[in-house]
């Protein structure tokens, strides 16, 4: 394999970056060449590819976000769109694809495989949901802004003795809500994976009052509901404490990769390059016991594949994700 691209899709997530770098750089070592398609698979199909080299990847280390851009194209899901992305590849003489994005891009990825094009995908979104590996590139800079934030927040609430319910982002998953709660000592953490009464953390806000304590922290999942709706129910529970209410919003989407997620997607774009060059594609690269790891995205649950087809064609997530409730259970007995 000689000539390679890479795309970013989907939300973008602090190491992107870090990844396409790596993607570029460890391919021209390899004596390939590297187009870059900006735009994600909209971009491929409108045929926004353009050669990379290794300085076009210089200093965007430190950069969060994608310098190729990113933009959902919920019509590459069908043949007519995929045909006519391959049709680009053709044009510029692409024979492989890295795509670093959430579950949506795996299937593209998965889609130009089966057109004869391998594709790696990358799991690159901040609320480390995807399957098939222990974090994903932008989880640990969410959960960082997440936890300085929250730490800013404790400091205004404990000035006035004020209860804050702080939403932090992560779709469906508590992930970066249960670390970022128990870094920062979050006397509730609300995620989406466990149930919760509304009553038992009125009595608890009460009874961290009654025992002295100058604030109250709740961080809350966006998963289960907004903070403003959490924040009102807790009123009419009965709460009678000095409530506010927080989003943190795209604000963990930004600022600077941490060293982890910068190392973690160095590693991953490393990674996925190698196994373009033994001609693998149709792959999932993930990280495992802190060991580079791949499985198939399409495929049956015992092969290891990270999705199924029923036979109705619809597309089913094999071991779907979920939240360490076991940090849930260590918050408990540490607030």
């Amino acid at each position: 394999m000689k000539r390679i691209a890479v795309l970013t899709s989907g939300g973008d997530a602090p190491g992107m970056n870090a990844a396409i770098r790596a993607v570029v750089r460890q391919a021209i070592s390899e004596g390939m060449e590297v187009f870059g398609i900006y735009d994600g698979y909209a971009g491929m199909v409108a045929g926004e590819i353009y050669p990379l080299d290794a300085a076009s990847v210089g200093d965007i280390i430190s950069r969060s976000g994608t310098f190729l851009h990113s933009a959902r194209y919920p019509e590459f899901a069908q043949l007519e769109g995929q045909l006519k992305g391959i049709e680009q590849l053709k044009k510029h003489g692409i024979e492989g694809v890295v795509v670093i994005g959430g579950d949506g891009s795996y299937h593209g990825a998965m889609r130009l495989t089966e057109h004869g094009f391998p594709a790696i995908g990358l799991p690159g979104t901040i609320d480390n949901d995807i399957v098939g590996t222990d974090f994903t590139i932008g989880f640990d800079t969410a959960v960082t802004t997440a936890m300085d934030a929250i730490d800013k927040i404790r400091d205004t609430s404990s000035s006035h003795r004020r209860t804050f319910v702080v939403e932090v982002m992560g779709r469906n998953a508590g992930d970066i809500a249960l670390w970022a709660g128990i870094a920062t000592g979050a006397d509730e953490i609300i995620i989406p994976e466990e149930g919760f009464k509304m009553e038992d953390i009125v009595a608890s806000i009460k009874a961290g009052y009654e025992h002295g304590k100058k604030h109250n922290i709740i961080v809350l999942a966006e998963g289960v509901m907004s903070a403003a709706e959490f924040g009102q129910k807790l009123k009419e529970a009965g709460d009678t404490s000095d409530l506010r209410v927080t989003e943190l919003g795209h604000i963990q989407r930004g600022g600077s990769p941490t060293a982890r997620d910068r190392v973690l997607a160095s590693r991953m774009g490393a990674h996925a390059v190698k196994l373009l060059k033994q001609g693998i594609g149709g792959v999932a690269v993930g990280i495992r016991n802190e060991k580079m790891v791949e499985n198939p995205i399409l495929g049956t649950a015992e092969e290891g594949a990270l999705f199924s087809l029923t036979a109705e064609g619809k597309i089913i997530v094999n071991n779907p994700h979920k939240a360490d409730l076991e940090l849930s259970a260590l918050n408990k007995s540490l607030s």
